[in-house]
């Protein structure tokens, strides 16, 4: 193909019309750069699976196009699925110091080699990558070290901002680039992809100043232990907690895994400031008296198995929540969390804490941007063309109606879903091709093995339970030697459903009389007569249907 022939093509992988597993492709003629590849967290529904990630079979298939991958800033639903796609694909990963490092730890806990190609950038860089230059701009979030990129491209400038909001008193005095933005408009910008999560919310984003004032204000008011929840991804929030218990004279300890990964990372790349003798082990701190004690945990969330929800359950082994205590909770509940939060909360006003949390204003703002700084964005960066991506259907199809607010044109918008491929070329754009993409379920160590019907079988056996029949049949005549034995499980109690269970053997005895008398001797047709008695003898009794199991041995 002629390099003048060569077409632009943006093909979202993850992230549209869904919040989480963020992958976008950027592919001009012979050549992809991919930006971000994060993960998801299981819905309801999802029984057993730990976490979703977007599936890259297009990225495999194309492998050999692909010229680096680069992140736009360290959350779990921009980095997570790297340690899964860098098995299939090796190529160069970019990204600032802070994201590196985090993705570093994450890499470790996979057994992945150092080796990995990780190349550290900052804000202002510009690296080329076959036929993209690719400039990051500083954009303020809820974790330091974020990015966006202008990706430029012989048929015009991608500009993708990453999580952003504009924070005019960030934590760490790292301002948005205006200037950059604003420039890259001036210059012209063929395509915008602007974050959609609070396009729902007016007006603007609270600075995390804010949070910082209402810190200091629970924290003077706190008379014994103070216990603060957060995403362990925050730093800046992290940042605000040690400083203000160094102000007030606390010292500080942290609990939960991810929280004790993220501090060791951030305070040792010069991200945390900590105070001499401030950060203690859990040990040194309980020996305290409670009013110099302050515990940052993980469990924000309502997470089963996290710090707080632990304590909150009188689980925790090290930590009981007593009368007195003043829990914070500084986050949102992400939406699907709130029943989890609300008992989290209901449980520590149970043992007698003092609850803080998002009802209450000012003790978490988001790291997103709401409608007035969206309108912002795109009147800085005034592209032709504007696709909303990071946010649900919802989400995307307001970003839209702003745009075209602010006069975009409704047909130069463009509100696509995963797998869509939006192409330019010199004189059209088109948005009519799709790839391969969808989500892959990772349970344990299995990527990709358990798809719809392991799910359907684990929601039927989770409802309804499971019934195992035995029996074993005479080789030669194919006449019943012993059974039929039932073993039930998650369906009825065999001791207190004797007669029910003596039913269904009859029902298992005369379906097999029945294949007997024709004759039917293959197996998976004996399995499926058992099964159909048995199954249809059972709804009609107690109107459920677990799952049957038929199990033959020969003689």
């Amino acid at each position: 193909m002629a390099e003048t022939e060569a077409k632009l093509s943006l093909i979202p992988l993850g992230g549209l019309g869904e919040i989480g597993k963020n992958m976008m492709v950027v592919k001009y003629g012979n050549n992809i750069l991919i930006i971000d590849a994060g993960l998801t967290f299981p819905e309801d529904e999802m029984l057993g699976i730990d976490v979703v990630i977007p599936d890259i079979s297009y990225l495999i298939e194309n492998r050999q196009l692909v010229r680096g991958i680069v992140l736009t800033h360290g959350h779990e639903d921009h980095i997570g699925a790297l340690p899964y796609v860098l098995r299939e694909l090796t190529v160069p990963v970019y990204g600032t110091k802070l994201t590196l490092g985090l993705l570093q730890s994450k890499l470790k806990e996979h057994n992945l080699p150092g080796s990995l190609k990780l190349n550290c950038v900052k804000p202002r860089d510009v690296l080329k990558l076959g036929p993209f230059k690719v400039e990051f701009f500083r954009v303020s979030h809820s974790i330091a070290d974020a990015i966006g990129l202008a990706v430029h491209t012989p048929l015009g400038t991608v500009v993708h901002t990453g999580d952003f909001k504009f924070d005019q008193t960030p934590v760490d005095g790292d301002v948005t680039d205006f200037f950059k933005l604003a420039q890259l408009g001036e210059e012209g910008v063929l395509v915008l992809m602007s974050d959609s999560t609070n396009v729902e919310r007016p007006g603007f984003t609270m600075s995390e100043k804010v949070v910082g004032q209402t810190f200091e204000d629970t924290f003077r008011n706190a008379r014994e232990r103070i216990i603060v929840a957060s995403f362990a991804s925050n730093v800046h929030r992290l940042q605000q907690i040690i400083a203000t218990a160094d102000k007030f004279g606390r010292k500080v300890a942290v609990v939960g895994r991810s929280m004790v990964n993220v501090v060791g990372v951030a305070s040792e790349l010069g991200y945390l400031s900590i105070p001499e003798n401030t950060l203690l082990e859990l040990d040194d701190l309980l020996v305290l008296p409670k009013e110099s004690q302050v515990i940052i945990t993980t469990g924000s969330q309502g997470e089963p198995m996290a710090g707080l929800t632990r304590m909150a359950m009188s689980d925790h082994r090290r930590i009981d929540i007593v009368p007195g205590d003043t829990v914070i909770i500084s986050a949102t509940p992400i939406p699907g969390n709130e029943k989890m939060v609300a008992r989290t909360v209901d449980h520590l006003f149970k043992q007698g804490a003092d609850v803080i949390h998002e009802a209450v204003s000012g003790i978490h703002v988001s790291g997103h941007a709401s409608q007035e700084e969206l309108k912002l964005m795109l009147n800085l960066v005034k592209p032709r063309y504007f696709v909303p991506v990071h946010g649900e259907y919802r989400m995307l199809i307001k970003h839209a109606r702003l745009a075209q607010d602010l006069g975009i044109p409704a047909e130069n918008v463009f509100v696509l879903e995963n797998g869509h491929v939006l192409e330019f070329s010199k004189s059209k754009v088109s948005a009519s091709g799709r790839v391969n993409a969808g989500r892959v379920l990772v349970d344990g160590l299995g990527v990709g093995d358990v798809g719809n019907i392991v799910l359907r079988d684990r929601k039927q056996l989770s409802q309804d339970g499971i019934l195992i029949i035995v029996l074993t049949l005479n080789k030669d005549t194919g006449a019943v030697v012993a059974g039929p034995d039932i073993v039930s499980r998650g369906f009825v109690y065999v001791r207190e459903s004797e007669e029910l269970m003596e039913e269904a053997k009859e029902k298992v005895r005369s379906a097999l009389e029945k294949c007997e008398e024709r004759k039917v001797t293959e197996w998976s047709t004996i399995k499926t007569n058992v099964r159909d008695a048995l199954g249809k003898f059972l709804y009609e009794k107690t109107r459920r249907r677990p799952m049957i199991l038929p199990i033959i041995m020969e003689v």
